[in-house]
């Protein structure tokens, strides 16, 4: 099965039940701003702006989306109440297609880069160790040999769960303990997987943020010497999200894309928020394309984002 156009019905069953909080919060809403208006009207646009905004999508992005379907029923007058499920859905959907968010369905990495180095970026407590465990879990299943790279040594335990997560999902990792100097457990985790003919290897980071320069000085030091065993690695720069954090996940993303060169995005425990309008604001004001999403808690509710899904799930039976 080719890896566009497939999505199956566990994962649109896990997909669906993930976003129920959002979808029911979202359109209960919704209902509320068109209720006894059979137009699109100023007052409507304003209702559905307020609604977007404490959906978490952001100002920027709620404004677009706003200004845009303003400019569809003011071309076409026979746009009424009742379609702007439909108007939403289609700009949302379009919006996402912009940022260049792909419809890819598995877990798969480029052709011709061996090893493909991902370093992971984020926050404490976002889930980013957990993360990367589900992710070596999904490439594994996909065929990948999975090498881990512990270089968050800020905080012991922060080793400890990336080791327990390497014996449960049973791929390797290279490790030196708390207090260790991350640039060099990223220089023999990369140096290690070229030796073994890894197909990816994972480097998990330290989150703290409390001293911009420290982090940017410290993943400029990881990815220079990781550059000096594959010249253009890291090939991905992940940046973990907590989507159930709202617009405190939008701070985060400045503070990493400031710090980094962010490439992709994972966003974390949408199943357990409403706040899963964040995806769409997130996609629309960096422009980083959202490659994984978790759903729930076991290791195959990290899913490959698939922006069609993703909008037919959210505006399901609506």
């Amino acid at each position: 099965m080719g890896i566009f156009g497939f999505f199956s019905k566990e994962k649109k069953e896990a997909l669906d039940k993930g976003l129920n909080n959002t979808r029911e919060n979202f359109f209960s809403k919704i209902t509320k701003a068109v209720a006894g208006k059979s137009t699109v009207d100023a007052e409507v646009l304003d209702n559905l702006e307020e609604v977007l905004l404490t959906s978490d999508v952001g100002v920027q992005t709620t404004l677009k989306i706003i200004k845009r379907i303003e400019e569809r029923v003011a071309k076409d007058k026979y746009l009424g109440a009742s379609q702007l499920n439909q108007m939403l859905k289609e700009e949302i959907a379009a919006l996402l297609t912009e940022n260049n968010t792909s419809d890819v369905s598995e877990f798969t990495i480029p052709e011709g880069k061996k090893p493909y180095v991902i370093m992971v970026v984020g926050v404490n407590g976002v889930g980013k160790t957990t993360t990367i465990g589900k992710l070596s879990y999904q490439l594994k299943q996909a065929g990948k040999n999975v090498l881990l790279g512990a270089a968050d040594t800020f905080r012991a335990a922060a080793v400890d769960q990336l080791i327990i997560w390497s014996k449960r999902v049973d791929v390797p990792i290279v490790s030196q303990g708390m207090n260790a100097d991350p640039a060099s457990v990223a220089f023999d985790a990369v140096s290690s997987g070229v030796a073994k003919g890894s197909d990816v290897v994972i480097i998990d980071t330290a989150g703290r943020l409390h001293n911009k320069v420290n982090l940017m000085a410290e993943l400029g030091k990881i990815k220079k010497v990781m550059s000096k065993v594959i010249p253009d690695a890291p090939h991905e720069v992940l940046l973990v999200l907590d989507a159930s954090t709202g617009q405190n996940a939008i701070e985060q993303c400045k503070q990493f894309t400031a710090a980094t060169e962010v490439t992709a995005l994972a966003l974390t425990k949408l199943d357990g928020t409403a706040k899963g309008g964040v995806v769409i604001g997130i996609s629309d004001q960096f422009k980083i394309p959202v490659k994984y999403i978790g759903v729930g808690e076991k290791m195959e509710d990290l899913q490959v984002f698939n922006r069609t899904e993703f909008v037919d799930s959210l505006f399901a039976g609506k």
